[in-house]
């Protein structure tokens, strides 16, 4: 029982979009081109061996140290199926909670938008964030240091993505598209707000943006957050948030006892019905191995979704956060200081428990005094949250709409 609910938990905090480094785990491997199927593979072996190489596209490896130590991977598709060098700027996709960059590599290379871009002539980063599988390593600490794990989504905005920024920008000595994804949005308009990484950015698109979690209507992640669960976790030691614990997973069964929440669909649960997903691609999803976060970063988000702001980490009394920022509450993040001249896609669903429709018009209320002719806002209405990555029909629906942007940004 506590092994299934911790695979199928994976939903809840893959959105919030959008797994430990050991011999044996599990990762996606296709195959052929018209399958996937999940192999039993040492990590040592990488994205691009197990998973792009495989379809026929070159890949190559990368690894980049933030300025507080954490070691990233990077995987590089520098060209398209054809073989035929990129010709477009290189464009860095940027993953949710609970996953890794293998998340724009699950679906069939002509569904997948890193195969699809690498196949557009642009040249494809994939960035992994620190404590996923990929990216465990550390200057000086060992992930078996609860120190290792002393970090939220402050860090990945301040530390994470402006390490895989310069690096993608050193690399090719070209400004870059961003793409996130559910967190991977959240971090990047913490960033644009603060003013960083503008000067290697052409544009950016956010889909499922998150920036405010209070509307949120999922009933499982609400008794997450009801219930404490992550504070829980973190003052009983465990500052590794693993689906795959004891105690997570014991506190975990706590919220399936309430009323209205059916642990047995929580995919619906969680993200509300996603209308488009390949049923055994999603049966495959459910079963890969999550990936590792800090238990602080679920405490961070469950601040957001309880006050409605976006704010840095709250250390919960007034001396503790003046020694931590000078004042006696967290900075907030302005999301009105993100430049009106800076090109944005956002994408998002009416159907989205997580990215609620209510909480993405109060971001564009933030945003209302944009460009007009560098925002482009897209509403899909029968699209929840994991259709934006894993739907069959997202390369029409959401990804040649965002090619024909990046070409006029």
């Amino acid at each position: 029982m506590a092994e299934t609910l911790a695979t199928q938990i994976l939903v809840i905090l893959f959105c919030l979009s959008a797994t430990a480094a050991a011999a044996g785990t599990k990762v996606y491997s296709f195959n052929s081109r018209n399958s996937t199927s999940v192999s039993s593979l040492n990590a040592n072996d990488g994205i691009c061996k197990s998973v792009v190489e495989p379809q026929g596209y070159a890949c190559q490896e990368h690894t980049v140290t933030t300025k507080d130590g954490y070691i990233l991977s990077l995987q590089r598709i520098p060209s398209g199926l054809s073989g035929q060098a990129a010709d477009k700027p290189p464009v860095l996709l940027q993953h949710g909670l609970i996953v890794d960059g293998v998340t724009w590599l699950m679906s069939l290379p002509n569904e997948s938008l890193a195969f699809i871009w690498a196949d557009n002539g642009y040249d494809v980063w994939i960035s992994n964030s620190r404590g996923t599988r990929f990216s465990r390593g550390h200057a000086s600490l060992d992930p078996s240091d609860s120190a290792y794990w002393d970090w939220t989504w402050d860090e990945l905005a301040a530390y994470d993505l402006p390490a895989t920024f310069q690096y993608v920008h050193d690399q090719t000595g070209q400004n870059l598209d961003y793409v996130g994804h559910s967190q991977g949005t959240l971090i990047a308009l913490a960033a644009f707000s603060q003013g960083k990484l503008l000067n290697m950015l052409r544009s950016a698109v956010l889909l499922c943006p998150i920036a405010y979690l209070n509307h949120m209507t999922s009933p499982f992640a609400r008794g997450l957050v009801d219930l404490f669960i992550a504070e829980d976790l973190y003052w009983l030691g465990q500052h590794e948030f693993s689906l795959y614990g004891q105690v997570v997973n014991k506190l975990l069964e706590d919220i399936c006892i309430k009323p209205g929440i059916d642990c047995s669909d929580l995919l619906t649960a969680i993200t509300d019905p996603n209308c488009c997903l390949n049923s055994s691609r999603t049966n495959e999803f459910l079963d890969h191995e999550p990936q590792s976060t800090a238990t602080k970063n679920i405490i961070h988000l469950a601040h957001m979704i309880r006050t409605g702001t976006i704010a840095m980490y709250d250390y919960g009394n007034e001396n503790d956060n003046m020694d931590h920022y000078g004042q006696p509450t967290p900075p907030v993040y302005n999301m009105t200081s993100i430049p009106n001249d800076l090109p944005l896609f956002l994408s998002y669903g009416e159907n989205d428990y997580l990215s609620d429709v209510k909480d993405v018009q109060v971001l564009l209320d933030n945003l209302k005094d944009h460009d007009g002719d560098k925002l482009v806002v897209q509403y899909i209405d029968e699209y929840a949250h994991a259709d934006f990555v894993l739907g069959v029909n997202a390369n029409q629906i959401v990804y040649d709409p965002l090619i024909a942007f990046f070409k006029i940004n």
